[in-house]
């Protein structure tokens, strides 16, 4: 009944239906029409109800649809193959199944609304409903595991260049892959990998953007560490445009990556850091490191000189300052 509703809403172009005539047509009553017109606007399309006139669709939500998505993709693979949810647990989860399963490179997993999205260092991912994108590519490098945190620099880097091209913000990226707008988060990426034999079977890259969340949509504990896009920008995005061009632009590097090794995403992801030249307090598994970061290492760790001249590469730490 809902989608016959909102067909029959959207077909008069923004004229108002009124409730008899609804219920007559839907063989409802008056008050299941009134539920349903209320379970639309929950859903986000704003409708209006005026006394003796019934009720106009003035607008409507900023959905993800399968046609609108690949309509738009300027890929070869990846988001070819595409499972879009209106509601997931982690699409992390399910690429991951897909993946053992033998879903082809590319393959991508996307979803209107996580209830148990995660990031690195087993946080929690804030990812309601319709404002961002909450997605998960399978990748299939043939590649050492060594070559991991490569991969991590790698999604990092085409992220931050797709999102400075649709936006114009100045975004950088916080060592390893945190993108930042004005010293505050505005995505997370999270890499989990398979591997047989010392080589990779599988990778997993997690991608969560904040693009259209607006300020009451964060709790307090976050207010004051994360933004959005659109509070960033004062405007809103298409959400369907920024997975395009993040997918396009990710092809693309991954495609130099294969061919001509990690030199240039290095360059490039170095270009946008905001970690490099500066002061660093990293909490590694062996203890605390202090120093100020250099640059990034062959094989994809962060170089640090120490308060005693010394360098250490670190490959997996967490910033605390």
């Amino acid at each position: 009944m809902k989608e016959q509703l909102l067909k029959m809403l959207a077909e008069r172009e923004g004229a108002f239906v009124s409730g008899e005539e609804a219920s007559r047509l839907l063989g409802v009553s008056r008050t299941a029409v009134w539920k349903q017109i209320r379970r639309l606007m929950e859903e986000g399309y704003t409708i209006e109800a005026c006394r003796n006139r019934g009720y106009r669709l003035a607008g409507s939500p900023d959905r993800l649809t399968a046609a609108g998505l690949l309509s738009r993709l300027r890929t070869t693979s990846f988001g070819r193959t595409l499972h879009l949810f209106d509601e997931v647990g982690s699409t992390q989860d399910i690429a991951k199944r897909l993946a053992e399963e033998g879903a082809p490179e590319g393959t991508l997993v996307i979803a209107e609304l996580q209830t148990s999205g995660r990031g690195r260092m087993g946080r929690s991912w804030l990812s309601p409903k319709g404002k961002g994108l909450w997605m998960s590519l399978v990748l299939r490098p043939d590649v050492p595991v060594l070559c991991t945190p490569q991969l991590t620099l790698l999604v990092a880097a085409a992220l931050c260049r797709s999102l400075r091209r649709q936006t114009g913000l100045d975004i950088g990226i916080k060592w390893p892959n945190d993108l930042l707008v004005g010293g505050r988060k505005i995505s997370g990426i999270l890499l989990e990998s398979s591997a047989e034999e010392e080589r990779l079977r599988h990778v997993i890259a997690g991608v969560g953007v904040s693009v259209n969340l607006e300020p009451d949509d964060y709790p307090p504990e976050l207010k004051d560490k994360a933004v959005s896009l659109r509070m960033a920008a004062g405007r809103s995005f298409d959400r369907t445009e920024t997975a395009a061009l993040f997918l396009e632009s990710l092809e693309e590097l991954y495609g130099i990556y294969r061919r001509d090794g990690f030199g240039p995403i290095r360059l490039l992801w170095e270009a946008y850091s905001v970690t490099l030249g500066r002061p660093a307090v990293l909490k590694t598994p062996d203890g605390m490191v202090e120093g100020v970061a250099l640059g990034l290492t062959a094989h994809g760790a962060l170089r640090v000189r120490t308060a005693d001249g010394s360098e250490r590469e670190i490959f997996s730490a967490e910033f605390v300052s």
